[in-house]
């Protein structure tokens, strides 16, 4: 029997093992409140779309999407795409979809919304994620982040409790920033709130070690929501 109701919040980490969590606005509201992204919002079925002011770029959020696929980045000319599931943490979510924006040549709010740097074997060693061959893998071989050059889906982020749905996928010539930014947020064992219900079930019965109450979490400084 669990410790926990489900309405309670808890911290979960590492973030991965989390879920998507709750706060979608971390995701959306910055391109909509800070750059002026138009949004077209279905309130009978959550679905939202938001298109860059000049065309290039689209964002669609569909949580009723029939594979989980709850995430989907264009753009066009070149043409890329990125995607991800239900099961994705929503802060991995945010820190490609906050960056868009600069990728478009809008430095605004540049300071507060970064772009890492770090190359993924050095973000991969910060972490204690192993790398070998194309593969960096989390140090409880549970999650992956998969590396096929060659291949159409160039980076895919896969785990061992969600195997028909890929936490990530990066098509050719996704921007490598991307990439950088959505791994930096999946990787680190810094730890995420959630509502109790909201955390996947294999992480709330199969490893409950993972989770903590909130009330008397030592918290680290750095962490904190995403932009809202």
């Amino acid at each position: 029997m669990t410790a926990y109701a489900p309405d309670d919040r808890v911290m979960v980490s590492p973030r991965y093992m989390a879920g998507a969590g709750d706060r979608l606005a971390d995701a959306i509201g910055p391109l909509i409140h800070l750059f002026g992204w138009p949004p077209q919002h279905d309130a009978t079925t959550g679905h939202v779309k938001i298109d860059s002011p000049d065309g290039s770029m689209f964002v669609d959020f569909d949580p009723v999407h029939p594979l989980g696929q709850w995430w989907t980045i264009t753009h066009h000319e070149p043409y890329w795409a990125v995607q991800f599931s239900r099961q994705t943490p929503l802060e991995a979510v945010a820190a490609v979809t906050q960056a868009l924006p600069q990728l478009l040549g809008d430095t605004r709010h540049a300071e507060r919304i970064p772009i890492t740097e770090m190359p993924l074997d050095q973000l991969a060693a910060l972490n204690d994620w192993s790398v070998e061959n194309g593969a960096l893998t989390s140090p409880d071989w549970c999650c992956q982040f998969l590396h096929t050059p060659d291949a159409d889906i160039t980076w895919r982020a896969w785990h061992a409790f969600f195997e028909k749905q890929p936490l990530a996928a990066f098509t050719r010539d996704a921007p490598e920033a991307l990439v950088r930014n959505f791994f930096a947020h999946l990787a680190t064992p810094t730890a995420v709130e959630r509502g109790f219900a909201d955390v996947p079930l294999s992480t709330r019965y199969e490893h409950s070690n993972l989770i903590t109450p909130v009330r008397g979490a030592t918290i680290n400084p750095h962490v904190d929501h995403a932009l809202a």
